[in-house]
């Protein structure tokens, strides 16, 4: 029997873009699919351990990244984010209406041992370090390495 297998690259930072990236991972674990996802650059953002605005990297610059970017739960919507209110006015309509929240799909992609993975290139450019990640970052890899983990599946870019 073949294992069904959804790896995803998660590019994105954006609120939207991130419950999209674990809805259908949840999904696909749910019904069980092999999943992997790679995050890299400002998808790099979802796992930090530290949530809010901090200086994290390795140089003055990099820190200026680290203080720009907030972690999930500063994570802005591509449009109508009004001054940090869309992602707020979002998870109030999606508990409003019964829907997993960001947050909570992120927990449920733990549960079900979906593989967090980082993108060594991006977190060097960005001054950061796998102890900056929450521990369920499976490991650190190159992209070569990563397609050789998703060979055989179907991939996403979100």
């Amino acid at each position: 029997m073949t294992t069904k297998k959804l790896s995803i690259i998660a590019f994105s930072g954006d609120f939207d873009k991130l419950t999209a990236v674990f809805t259908l991972a949840t999904g696909a674990a749910a019904v069980g699919y092999e999943v992997n996802i790679f995050f890299t650059f400002w998808g790099l953002d979802a796992l930090k351990i530290k949530q809010g605005r901090s200086p994290l990297g390795s140089n003055w610059l990099t820190k200026v990244f680290g203080v720009m970017m907030g972690g999930l739960k500063a994570s802005p919507t591509t449009r109508f984010n009004f001054c940090g209110i869309g992602p707020k006015i979002f998870r109030y309509l999606m508990r409003k209406n019964n829907v997993a929240t960001l947050e909570e799909l992120v927990e449920a992609a733990k549960v079900l041992g979906i593989n967090f993975y980082a993108c060594e290139m991006a977190m060097h450019i960005l001054g950061l370090k796998k102890e900056d990640f929450i521990p369920e970052v499976k490991d650190v890899l190159g992209v070569a390495s990563f397609l050789k983990l998703s060979e055989g599946g179907q991939t996403l870019f979100i």
